[in-house]
């Protein structure tokens, strides 16, 4: 993905149609976060909460390190900590040592994680269907 600094102005020439695009697109986008956001405050949660239970119960083995969890997030390590620490207390995540390394400590949703984030889920699959005709129209205008 090129970055801001790697693009030069004059690589592609933008029409109006282009700049309309983009900020529709951008709409689209903010509008589901904002949906996302309602959703997990109904539900007791923060959005950063909900986001760090959907990419655990994402992950191949349905658990991840620290480490794992704030590359996900886009946060830094110390950051991941506080936040599984709060899940904790909250009674939606458990952390457990390795299998495979004693040393490593893994996050797993407990029970209460896993009927939140299905309930989240189900709701969030819905509106993405909901909106997948308006973001595809978008992507083919972009061509």
């Amino acid at each position: 993905m090129p970055s801001l600094a790697e693009t030069e102005p004059g690589d592609a020439v933008l029409t109006q149609v282009d700049y309309e695009t983009l900020a529709a697109f951008r709409y689209e986008l903010r509008r589901f976060l904002r949906f996302s956001e309602e959703a997990a405050k109904l539900l007791g949660m923060t959005p950063l909460q909900h986001q760090a239970l959907l990419a655990i119960r994402a992950a191949a083995t349905q658990s991840m390190s620290v480490g794992e969890l704030a590359e996900q997030l886009f946060v830094q390590p110390h950051s991941a900590s506080e936040l599984a620490d709060r899940l904790v207390a909250l009674d939606l995540l458990a952390r457990e040592v390795a299998d495979d390394d004693r040393r490593r400590v893994c996050l797993k949703l407990t029970p209460a994680a896993l009927d939140r984030l299905a309930r989240m889920s189900a709701t969030h699959r819905a509106e993405v269907v909901r909106i997948r005709g308006t973001l595809t129209g978008l992507l083919e205008r972009l061509g």
